[in-house]
């Protein structure tokens, strides 16, 4: 090998050398540079998160249309009906009014109610003021045309994915006279209402929910402790498109106890009333 080849052979070697150091000196930079990047992406991508979760407004709207109204296994003489629902939410906490209005019953219930609640991680607390007579008598009648109940609720499935759901909901104010003292006077009953669901899901998309209400004492649900109502309802989104379907329900009702019966005639027997309803949905 002649002199000249030993220098090429020399200065090769040096380039592969400082080939290995350049590589390994921006290899090194680049894993810094991923390791930011990363951190600025986390972090880019839970602010806006974060942000949106706590501040954004939002305006929602449905109408409900059902075969017959039976609210807490009591039956509201509405026939087939429409039942709107308004509602504004900010941070957790929203504004909704619902109403119930027959279409196939002049005199059936015309309801309309105002209801402020709060969520956070399951958890919900609710103020309702319920208004049933539209057809009898002025909004602003508030000694007994109104009703206020407060009610506390927890879903089991943010805390150990259990789809169960369990509410308790006292009447606090308004017209609730529904208990007669020993001297024969109507007075405030707290009426309460203690409601338990559980969601399985089903092949084909299908929920199927049953659920069960009880009353502890005597109110407007009943003249002693009680259960109220058992009921199985099925449930499945329709697809019309691929941004539109439509909730249809089937929900089989039983009323062990019919404060109604129980009123006309004075005796607070057992009286099993059996409703089957339907419905659908239209929202957004």
């Amino acid at each position: 090998m002649r002199q000249n080849d030993f220098t090429k052979a020399g200065s090769a070697d040096n380039i592969k050398q400082n080939l290995k150091i350049i590589i390994k000196t921006q290899t090194k930079r680049m894993k810094k540079m991923m390791k930011g990047l990363v951190v600025a992406l986390g972090a880019a991508l839970m602010m806006p998160t974060v942000v949106k979760a706590q501040d954004k407004f939002t305006v929602s709207a449905k109408a409900d249309f059902v075969s017959d109204y039976i609210w807490r296994g009591q039956y509201q003489n509405s026939g087939f009906s429409i039942q709107p629902n308004l509602a504004l939410a900010y941070k957790g906490v929203t504004l909704a009014a619902w109403g119930s209005q027959s279409l196939t019953t002049s005199d059936g219930a015309q309801e309309f109610d105002i209801n402020l609640s709060y969520g956070i991680k399951g958890f919900g607390i609710m103020i309702s003021d319920y208004w049933w007579n539209g057809v009898r008598a002025p909004y602003g009648y508030y000694e007994d045309g109104h009703h206020f109940e407060a009610t506390l609720s927890y879903n089991f499935s943010e805390s150990c994915n259990l789809p169960l759901t369990l509410s308790w909901s006292t009447w606090f104010a308004g017209g609730d006279d529904n208990k007669i003292d020993d001297n024969g006077e109507a007075k405030r009953a707290f009426s309460t209402y203690i409601y338990a669901s559980y969601d399985i899901a089903c092949p084909y998309d299908i929920t199927l929910t049953p659920s069960i209400g009880f009353t502890p004492w005597e109110g407007v649900y009943y003249k002693r402790a009680a259960v109220t109502d058992i009921s199985l309802k099925a449930s499945k989104a329709i697809k019309v498109t691929d941004h539109f379907s439509i909730p249809l329900f089937v929900q089989a009702i039983v009323a062990p106890n019919d404060p109604g019966h129980a009123a006309a005639n004075g005796d607070g027997k057992v009286i099993d009333k059996t409703y089957l309803v339907a419905g659908f949905s239209l929202g957004f």
